[in-house]
């Protein structure tokens, strides 16, 4: 390969290999999330939302060690046939009963995960165990958030069978770090209580999938009014040139979305901070201030730094990436 088609490959590397929502999107998400709860958790939410936001990407990392977290994060419902998808039932037990379980696994289990990690952070809330309500918080704050992600709910997850490969990175990461610091609303109001976590989740995973012919199809039209030069630019971050889709291109998208991205962003603060409320009343409301001045141990420390240094060391994810 010539040595600028070689270099052409490896930038546009930065297009497709990416995390759900971005490590920014995460972040963001937690961070807004925190200012949606009653003052009874934002005593000890408050002091801890640097962790929150710094452990929100943890999820990602874990791809790239353990193979059971891929399918975590997503759930492919077009191989379930046609909106609404009524084959597939919502109950986890009738679902492996009609596909198996390792057939469920091949193609997402996104929302069944979310609740496995909502009852993970009520007991942790119910025993008052500060690193587990810390660590679950972070953590269902990123499945939950990848539920609100289109693509996420379908087998076409990059692009790759529509010649659009680089649309998830596209749709997800480079949309809000251009946009929403400066155009998106995050004054969203209050955490509600969830009477079905497992409806509300359901729902919230049928608007994405409902989502997925409108992200694809504006790309791909927008793709047709642009000339390769317009469509990329180069950018310099953190001291590496990237080729990165352009702020015209990227504006152009948001516009033709009408907003969709700031409103399942949107959405994914206010439902993060819902599940967060939601566990902690049925765990009893128990009285947090005891909590507020918890400091993680050195052992705890040890363990998340495992956790980056097996990250650091993955050459690529295990099982489907982005």
């Amino acid at each position: 390969m010539k040595p600028f088609l070689l270099l052409i490959s490896l930038l546009t590397l930065n297009l497709t290999t990416v995390y759900s929502w971005g490590f920014y999107g995460h972040e963001r998400i937690n961070y807004f999330a925190v200012f949606l709860l009653p003052p009874e958790m934002m005593v000890l939410y408050k002091p801890n939302i640097r962790f929150l936001q710094e452990h929100s990407a943890d999820p990602d990392k874990r791809r790239y060690a353990v193979l059971e977290e891929g399918p975590r994060h997503y759930i492919d419902m077009d191989h379930y046939g046609k909106f609404p998808f009524d084959s597939l039932p919502r109950n986890w037990k009738d679902a492996a009963e009609k596909y198996t379980a390792d057939s469920l696994q091949a193609h997402g289990i996104a929302p069944w995960h979310i609740l496995i990690m909502m009852n993970r952070l009520t007991k942790a809330f119910r025993e008052k165990d500060f690193v587990s309500i810390m660590k679950n918080s972070a953590e269902i704050g990123h499945y939950i958030s990848d539920a609100h992600v289109p693509l996420h709910t379908s087998s076409n997850h990059n692009g790759q069978y529509t010649n659009q490969r680089g649309i998830h990175g596209f749709w997800e990461s480079r949309v809000p770090e251009l946009l929403a610091e400066k155009e998106f609303d995050f004054f969203i109001g209050k955490a509600a209580y969830l009477q079905s976590p497992g409806d509300y989740i359901w729902q919230r995973v049928m608007e994405s999938a409902l989502a997925v012919d409108s992200v694809l199809q504006f790309e791909k039209k927008l793709n047709n009014d642009f000339n390769e030069d317009q469509k990329y630019s180069f950018e310099n971050r953190n001291g590496k040139t990237i080729r990165q889709y352009s702020s015209n291109y990227t504006k152009t998208y948001n516009q033709m979305l009408d907003g969709m991205v700031e409103r399942r962003m949107r959405q994914s603060i206010f439902s993060v901070a819902s599940f967060w409320y939601t566990a902690w009343v049925n765990a009893g409301q128990p009285d947090l201030k005891s909590l507020a001045k918890k400091e993680f141990t050195t052992e705890d420390l040890v363990d998340f730094e495992k956790l980056n240094e097996a990250w650091r060391a993955g050459s690529m994810m295990i099982g489907r990436g982005e």
